[in-house]
């Protein structure tokens, strides 16, 4: 970016200890998102239906509190948000090892945990959102986005290639012990940030209805919002229903153990993080709005080399398939991010989050679901072409947008806070202190 020296938003000490606190939380995030399904897989012996609904629960949150998400965390400082979730969820991952030990676990407590740790990551997710501008300043989103997305990309490789080995050493429900602990840490290392955080601007309409009304409303009227929301919804849908009976066809089908599923999720990580690197490069090449359908156009459809695979050397081709579709997803959702961020004033954040995440997110169970049932009727390689069909058509929206020809990042929406704007070329990075 201009104005921004390497290691650019890394040379600030609070950015460092959000880069340092997510690579901590999604690394146990990873370790969740392989070993959960894994618990209900190899330990309660679940069919391909109770995968499917467990799945649907894990991101149930989202419509349970997705839009009044956004209000809330709008009337807030965004950091004790991140702070108290990522030590919530720590707590609730606990109970999972817990009730194994004792001898007491069900599938249905694996339901109860799997909402309850969505619903805060629901929260969580918007605050993060919302707190990132804040933290390094408009004209350095690209960069934040694109150096945290490199760090989730290192642990979608460092996460599976962990749990897999831990699973099979200790169990996939004592393997949750090294999830909390990321999350535990990623709270404490949110709490060391000391740059002060601007309270939020008072609200002309307190009633939690209107605002989220408010926060819908800018997202259908906004074009480029618009388009970017339904095109995830379509994305996550089909991705829904393709990773449940991932699993099971690696497991099943392909005979893999959790080491060998660990190590195609980390190839998948390893995609993503060759994606981080270049995100910025690809944007600035070919555009802002190019960017996200091309890379749906150019990555979704080779993750149908998966169904048609056998162990051996079409497996690992597979396996390959899988890392370029987190290559081309990581790319996207930079360009996307930094697009979203930029579009919508400080006071509309958390509810442009909230809403966005309600829609596209609110798919995710709906294709859980229909994984479940259509696993269970017909078999788990048949649902991997129907997740492949749907992931590509999903940059319909884009097409159909602006976004199919924009090549810049549009001015801000409305006005901003620049109190929390990273050091430029030749400062030194901020020595601020305050409280959030």
């Amino acid at each position: 970016m201009p104005g921004i020296p390497r290691p650019g938003l890394l040379a600030d000490r609070d950015f460092r200890r959000l880069f340092a606190a997510t690579a901590l939380g999604q690394m146990g995030d990873r370790i969740v998102f392989l070993t959960l399904p894994l618990v209900a897989v190899a330990a309660l012996d679940s069919d391909a239906f109770e995968v499917g609904l467990l799945a649907a629960t894990t991101t149930a949150g989202s419509l349970l509190v997705g839009l009044p998400a956004g209000a809330w965390v709008d009337r807030m400082r965004k950091r004790p948000v991140l702070i108290g979730t990522d030590l919530t969820r720590a707590l609730v991952l606990l109970t999972v090892p817990a009730a194994w030990w004792a001898g007491t676990l069900t599938v249905e407590w694996l339901y109860l945990v799997a909402l309850l740790h969505g619903v805060l990551t629901v929260f969580f997710d918007v605050a993060y959102v919302s707190y990132l501008p804040h933290l390094v300043g408009r004209e350095n989103l690209v960069e934040g986005n694109a150096k945290l997305s490199a760090v989730r990309s290192v642990t979608g490789i460092g996460g599976p290639s962990a749990a897999g080995p831990l699973v099979g050493l200790v169990g996939a429900p004592a393997t949750l012990l090294a999830s909390a602990a990321g999350m535990a840490l990623s709270g404490l290392l949110a709490l060391a940030i000391r740059r002060s955080e601007p309270a939020p601007e008072p609200s002309g309409n307190p009633r939690l209805w209107r605002e989220i009304k408010d926060g819908l409303a800018f997202v259908v009227r906004n074009p480029v919002l618009r388009a970017i929301t339904l095109g995830d919804a379509w994305f996550n849908l089909f991705l829904a229903v393709y990773q449940p009976m991932l699993l099971i066809f690696l497991q099943r089908e392909a005979g893999l153990g959790p080491f060998g599923i660990g190590l195609v999720l980390s190839g998948m990580g390893c995609g993503a993080l060759l994606g981080a690197l270049t995100a910025t490069t690809v944007a600035r090449r070919i555009g802002q709005g190019p960017t996200i359908w091309l890379a749906v156009l150019v990555t979704c459809p080779l993750t149908a080399l998966m169904p048609m695979a056998r162990p051996g050397w079409s497996l690992c081709a597979a396996a390959a398939g899988l890392a370029t579709l987190s290559l081309g997803g990581v790319v996207r959702v930079v360009a996307q991010s930094s697009l979203q961020q930029t579009v919508t004033p400080d006071r509309l954040l958390g509810r442009m989050s909230a809403t966005t995440r309600f829609v596209s997110w609110g798919t995710i169970p709906v294709g859980g679901l229909l994984s479940g049932l259509a696993g269970t009727a017909f078999g788990a390689a048949t649902t991997l072409w129907i997740g492949t069909a749907g992931m590509t058509l999903s940059a319909l929206p884009h097409l159909l947008s602006p976004l199919r020809t924009m090549r810049e990042l549009p001015g801000p929406a409305g006005p901003h806070t620049p109190r929390a704007a990273a050091p430029t070329a030749g400062q030194r990075p901020s020595a601020r202190k305050g409280t959030a």
